[in-house]
């Protein structure tokens, strides 16, 4: 049955009735809140909304985001700090109240339960959002009908759920009695009216029942409380429908509660009622052995009491029963002044995994089906009409494409998010409502499946543009996979390299059979650009027999040069040779040896005139060292680009030497030439590669 509340009808009233332990609220606060005028209604759901949140044991902080957010912006100005996030929680949640009035009444519910969670970083605003929504349900008569069963219909889809994942019985039996009240009244009614026939007959029964445990508990010197438990008219029909038995046959309509002090208790009181009357052997659950998905512990039993009735009868500590009633938060007082704290956030955490878990029992029947990945691991976007779809965290616009439907995707041409027009590769945050803008003809573009662009996050998504591309002819996937390669090893400045080592390290029979893997996806240009690198490397180490394990001294040049001594040597600045690279020594009058990569255009030219004085040179302890080389990035010009690829460079740990910067106004073009220091062939690769997957990017490569 619905229980009935006292009345309070201002902030006075609340502020009177309040215990001396509940938790504070700024006096500036409540000066702000008393000096504003509220209409009679929201005045009243404002008092009863904090006093649902003092029975919650809630923080002078989620006090003051719940009193200071029925006056708007109006309250940023006192609004503490530590507060302001809980506000803008509430504001968040909003956007999923707007999106359930548009939704297609035949959609699940799951989805927009998962974008409010996701959106709501702390999980006090989910309690604030629980006390309004219920003080709400008691006063929905003085709403008009279609208005009400809207607010009953939203607390049975989003509300009921929570509550009951976070263990809030007090809140979730109300709720769920309220809204059957509202949208099932003639079932209602009728519960209410078969309960309410014999009374009198269920409470004298109880009365007896309650004084033999009482006895017996006295007599084995156990201290409990016995009580009679209330009954939830939603409940019963539930069990009616679950167990299709008709109200008579209910085991729970007569209940008793018993509360101890310990574990041990609980099954000495078990005993003790076992050996009063006979038990129903199907109907016992230990849920303190095996507690509920929500952490919920008893002991549950049915047994033939006085007089042959069946009686229900639970057990268990006075903590498990302060958890039955108040979930998390009869394990946490919030902590005064919100995070900041190790403490503090694991218990934010432990909260959103009771909603994140597996379905319980309880709500089987309206969760079925749900995935098992967290909601951490997800966001959860709209569609134009309001469907929620959720991606993998990272998860771009065009990974949404794929998810709508893959035709969508193969056709997707750009995309629009919140009305404004992004790059394919932009990834959008929970709550964004994406449009796709799509092209006559289905076509994906090859560079979606490369990595460092940054198109595609989603495994599915992917897959999908490889099955296209391979429905294609032999010849186009060999061109292009050609096509896509030389670009790559032309980016690392390597394009002049022999790739035969390469295919036996990937186990391919031609260089045909690499390209089209390139084409599919199957191998990446990067990929093939590092392996090249590997052979490269392990081909410049000479082999050694016996005579030669003992290792020579390093030459002080950081270089070892066959069968000369100690030269001056220094790296040619027209090629900039790094650490890995395959490289060649040019004995040049005057001024020693001029190291350059095997593959430098000038070094081609000095061979042709000069080719006696190559000479064969390895890294030696010159790895150690750190190399300038240069970098030419292409890009759409566009705020903040300069910027996000310093930020990039600085976090690789490299140095920029110096910077040029070129803009083509009438193409709205920009070309940046980097000279960076970097330390290896791996770093450079690295840095070339995220900074190609900025948006806006076109080129990024290692200039000669």
């Amino acid at each position: 049955m619905v229980p009935r509340h006292p009345r309070i009808a201002s902030l006075d009233d609340w502020l009177l009735a309040r215990d001396a332990s509940a938790a504070a609220v700024p006096a500036d606060v409540l000066a702000f809140a008393q000096a504003r005028p509220l209409t009679a209604d929201v005045a009243a759901d404002l008092a009863q909304t904090l006093v649902e949140l003092d029975r919650l044991h809630a923080d002078g902080d989620t006090l003051s985001a719940a009193l200071l957010y029925v006056f708007g912006e109006a309250a940023d100005a006192v609004c503490p700090k530590t507060a302001s996030s809980l506000i803008d929680g509430q504001r968040q949640a909003e956007k999923v109240w707007s999106i359930y009035g548009e939704r297609d009444p035949r959609s699940g519910t799951e989805g927009l339960r998962r974008l409010l969670l996701s959106i709501v970083r702390d999980l006090r605003v989910v309690l604030i959002l629980l006390s309004r929504q219920i003080v709400r349900l008691r006063g929905a008569q003085r709403l008009p009908d279609d208005e009400r069963r809207r607010l009953a219909q939203l607390a049975a889809d989003i509300h009921a759920p929570l509550a009951n994942r976070l263990g809030i019985w007090q809140l979730k039996w109300e709720m769920e009695d309220l809204v059957f009240r509202i949208l099932h009244p003639d079932t209602y009614r009728r519960i209410a009216a078969l309960l309410d026939e014999k009374r009198g007959d269920r409470e004298g029964f109880i009365e007896q029942a309650k004084a033999q445990l009482r006895a017996a508990l006295a007599q084995a010197g156990i201290r409990g409380d016995v009580a009679g438990r209330p009954k939830h008219i939603f409940s019963i029909w539930k069990k009616m429908q679950r167990k299709d038995v008709p109200f008579s046959e209910l085991y729970d309509i007569r209940a008793v509660r018993v509360l101890v002090d310990d574990i041990a208790s609980c099954y000495a009181t078990l005993g003790l009622v076992h050996g009063l009357w006979s038990p129903v052997p199907s109907e016992f659950d230990d849920y303190i052995a095996n507690p509920k998905g929500n952490n919920y512990r008893s002991l549950h039993t049915a047994v033939v009491g006085p007089h042959g009735k069946t009686l229900e009868i639970q057990i268990r500590t006075f903590e498990m029963h302060e958890h039955a009633e108040l979930g998390v938060a009869a394990h946490w007082r919030y902590k005064e002044g919100g995070a900041g704290d190790a403490g503090f956030e694991r218990k934010i955490a432990w909260m959103r995994q009771l909603l994140e878990g597996k379905d319980t029992e309880e709500d089987a029947a309206l969760l079925a089906g749900l995935s098992t990945e967290l909601i951490e691991d997800r966001i959860y976007v709209l569609t134009p009409q309001g469907q929620v779809i959720d991606l993998p965290r990272g998860g771009t616009v065009l990974d949404f494409a794929y998810h709508v439907h893959t035709e969508v995707g193969h056709r997707c041409r750009g995309a629009k998010v919140n009305g404004r027009i992004v790059p394919l590769n932009f990834a959008p945050k929970s709550g964004d409502r994406i449009e796709i803008l799509t092209g006559k003809t289905a076509e994906p573009r090859r560079d979606w499946l490369l990595a460092h662009n940054g198109y595609l996050a989603s495994a599915r998504a992917r897959d999908k543009v490889r099955a296209w591309f391979h429905k294609l002819d032999h010849a186009r996937n060999v061109a292009a996979g050609r096509e896509m390669l030389e670009k790559e090893l032309k980016r690392l400045a390597l394009h002049q390299a022999d790739l035969e080592p390469v295919l036996a390290k990937l186990r391919l029979a031609k260089l045909e059979d690499l390209h089209v893997a390139v084409a599919l996806g199957d191998v990446g240009p990067s990929q093939v650009a590092r392996t090249l690198h590997e052979t490269q490397q392990q081909s410049a180490e000479p082999a050694r027999g016996p005579s030669q394990l003992a290792k020579p001294p390093k030459p002080a040049s950081g270089f070892t040069i066959e069968g000369v001594g100690n030269l001056m040597v220094t790296l040619a600045r027209c090629c900039q040779p790094v650490a890995g690279d395959a490289i060649v020594g040019y004995l040049t009058r005057g001024r020693g040896v001029t190291v350059h990569r095997d593959s430098c255009p000038a070094l081609a030219q000095l061979t042709a005139r000069a080719p006696e004085r190559l000479l064969p040179v390895e890294w030696g302890g010159a790895q150690k060292q750190s190399y300038s080389v240069d970098v030419l990035v292409r890009a759409y010009d566009r705020k903040w680009l300069l910027k996000d690829l310093t930020n990039i460079i600085g976090a690789g740990n490299a140095h920029i030497l110096a910077v040029n910067t070129r803009l083509d106004e009438a193409r709205n073009a920009a070309e940046l030439r980097f000279t960076l220091k970097v330390n290896d062939f791996e770093q450079l690769g690295e840095l070339l590669s995220r900074m190609a997957a900025l948006p806006g990017v076109s080129e990024v490569r290692r200039t000669p």
